[in-house]
């Protein structure tokens, strides 16, 4: 389990390029796995809201990953242990096999 580092960093590339330079994605699997996580917010039928599950939010801000989801702000800061973890993982799961 990563350790809580309160500090909060700042994204300030695209996704797309958190190496400093172009990274090819796979769009089709991002597409797949937004559409599977819009289930977690299924309401009403076939009806989704459009942001993350808060429980899952909230465990992530328990690990120590982004900040406090609670408030009033429409977004959050993801914690230095957040944000390695995010760039491993989008790599792992999106980056296209050349």
């Amino acid at each position: 389990m990563l350790e809580c580092n309160a500090a909060a960093v700042f994204m300030t590339t695209s996704p797309a390029t958190i190496d400093g330079r172009g990274m090819p994605i796979d769009t089709d699997r991002i597409d797949d796995c937004v559409l599977a996580l819009l289930l977690l917010g299924r309401h009403d039928g076939q009806r989704v809201w459009k942001s993350f599950d808060w429980d899952a939010m909230d465990r992530l801000h328990k690990k120590g990953l982004i900040s406090d989801p609670v408030g009033r702000a429409k977004s959050v800061v993801l914690t230095y242990e957040g944000l390695e973890k995010a760039e491993r993982l989008f790599r792992d799961l999106f980056e296209t096999k050349a």
